[in-house]
């Protein structure tokens, strides 16, 4: 993007100078120690180039445990809806949901983020779309490393010779085999807090089953 070559982080407004002094003094961390934000967004449709995030949903992790009270949800304006997305999440054109611009919804959510470890299930479209705002605004794309809770799960079966290695595995099954409640399913926040668990039970047999650290949890992707 030829608009990156010609910004300097002066030129960048205040809140990303914010989010990026979060990364200059490097903070040493373990894998139970980390800060984790465990992410979900509802999107218009399916198209990186076309669709935009309608809400995001996420939660965070401190010293092994879900942080309830500080639990994030944000819906942001739309004109353009997509039938076949809303019948997955429910948001609907003029649904009485408070909602705020794209770049309030950026600025709120690097504030929330911060320096903190994301996690997503199937992550790489959840990170796309907000890079794709992020984009949006002549920012550069998120600095926070991603853990993908579908990779972190598949390391903890792969012991058995009767695992498919290339199947990838829905948050529904993540969920069913962590005997998770799904009544909350297809919202951001509730996807966020099923991924939440899951990611907590995965990590934690990681841990004592195969002694996994912070860097071996950052190579699955």
């Amino acid at each position: 993007m030829k608009w990156l070559f010609n910004k300097n982080e002066n030129s960048y407004p205040d809140y990303w100078t914010r989010y990026n002094a979060c990364f200059l003094d490097a903070k040493p961390i373990d894998i139970n120690t980390a800060t984790y934000v465990v992410l979900d967004t509802e999107t218009t449709g399916f198209n990186y180039d076309k669709d935009k995030i309608l809400c995001i949903g996420a939660v965070k992790i401190i010293d092994g445990s879900i942080d309830i009270s500080t639990a994030f949800e944000i819906y942001i304006k739309q004109d353009y809806f997509d039938e076949d997305s809303v019948k997955i999440h429910g948001i609907i054109k003029n649904e009485r949901i408070e909602t705020v611009s794209e770049e309030e919804a950026v600025v709120m959510f690097l504030e929330y983020i911060e320096d903190a470890i994301l996690v997503a299930h199937h992550a790489f479209y959840d990170i796309t779309m907000i890079n794709k705002a992020l984009q949006r605004l002549e920012l550069p794309k998120l600095k926070n490393s991603v853990v993908d809770t579908m990779f972190i799960y598949k390391a903890t079966r792969t012991n058995s010779t009767t695992i498919d290695a290339k199947k990838k595995y829905t948050l529904d099954e993540l969920a069913e085999n962590y005997d998770i409640d799904l009544s909350d399913r297809h919202n951001a926040a509730g996807d966020a807090l099923i991924t939440a668990l899951a990611f907590i039970k995965a990590v934690s047999f990681l841990v004592k089953n195969k002694n996994y650290t912070l860097k071996e949890l950052l190579t699955h992707k």
